[in-house]
């Protein structure tokens, strides 16, 4: 547990501009960014104890983080 935020920019730094060019251009990308950084969020709220959360439940949601990631990553780099 790193308690750093995952932050797509960050986590893709050489894909920044096809990252906003995509949010642009692509509804359904930029619907899946959004929901990539509100589960970034929960998930830093729940590491920080901000939002405290049981286990399973920070698991899950640490899980969906990593499939949308994998999901943004395989459309960014089509």
């Amino acid at each position: 547990m790193s308690n750093t935020p995952h932050e797509l920019l960050e986590e893709f730094p050489q894909l920044a501009e096809k990252i906003s060019e995509m949010r642009q251009a692509d509804a359904h990308f930029a619907r899946l960014a959004d929901e990539y950084h509100e589960l970034n969020r929960a998930v830093h709220r729940a590491e920080t104890l901000v939002e405290p959360v049981e286990e399973l439940t920070e698991v899950e949601i640490r899980k969906k983080r990593a499939a949308l990631k994998d999901e943004i990553y395989r459309r960014l780099t089509a």
